[in-house]
């Protein structure tokens, strides 16, 4: 970046003459860096997937995932430097342990979101400090408020959505969530939807290697984040890959 010797990129609490907090930036660019991230609200759950790019063949399988639970109601799916992610997933853990000691109910995900940005934002303005250089999306379901979505960013700021995508290839995976009509459709026709999502915006030539997580959360589960059983698991990442092969009967000459 332009700022890099100038000395305004050195604390996390100077601004740069433009008005610019270039260590914030910086995080941002690290959850760029990182595998893709997306979540798919329907009208009766959500599902969380994640593109776990593997750098070595010697790492075991289903290793450092990217799908968290914090509670058995709230899941979260992250982007990013994942043992920045581990610190805030803990943090979320601690918020929801508290609340359920505190009032002997589940922590509502509006709250929870609220005192994790917070928390994200208060490394933003210290100079002993640095921003974490991941993003969040808490995927929750309410009986009486249904599906509830909400990124979080590493400047504390959160959005709720219905559809949203973080991670290297977040422009091309908004542009397919774009296409869908996600307030139509049930879970089990994200888990398809989001499968074939992550390996169409995967770059082959630059990320050989990664595995697909997938969780989700909603009335098929009641009310409980899981993983996706193996069986739809199974059928989604079979149905994706063969989204993706050319067309083999292209050459085949007409006789």
């Amino acid at each position: 970046m332009s700022a890099i010797g100038t000395g305004y990129d050195l604390s996390a609490s100077q601004f740069s003459p433009d008005g610019r907090v270039f260590q914030v930036e910086y995080a941002h660019k690290a959850v760029d860096n990182s595998g893709t991230v997306i979540a798919l609200r329907g009208k009766d759950g959500i599902v969380l997937a994640a593109e776990k790019l593997v750098a070595s063949k010697l790492y075991e399988k289903g290793a450092n995932k990217r799908i968290f639970n914090v509670d058995t109601h709230i899941g979260v799916a992250v982007a990013g430097l994942l043992a920045d992610a581990r610190a805030i997933v803990e943090n979320s853990r601690e918020e929801a342990k508290n609340y359920r000691s505190e009032y002997g109910s589940p922590i509502p995900i509006t709250y929870l979101k609220e005192r994790t940005s917070m928390y994200l934002h208060a490394y933003t303005m210290y100079s002993a400090l640095r921003p974490f250089g991941c993003s969040l999306l808490y995927a929750s379901h309410d009986p009486m408020d249904g599906p509830q979505l909400y990124c979080l960013d590493p400047s504390g700021l959160s959005w709720g959505y219905f559809g949203c995508a973080i991670g290297k290839a977040k422009q091309a995976a908004k542009t397919e969530l774009e296409k869908l009509k996600l307030k139509d459709m049930t879970a089990r026709q994200l888990i398809k939807e989001a499968a074939k999502i992550i390996y169409v915006v995967h770059d082959e030539i630059k990320d050989k290697a990664f595995e697909l997580e997938m969780s989700w959360i909603g009335a098929d589960t009641n009310g409980k984040h899981e993983w996706v059983p193996k069986e739809l698991f199974d059928e989604a990442e079979q149905l994706a890959k063969e989204a993706i092969k050319p067309d083999s009967d292209s050459d085949i000459e007409q006789e």
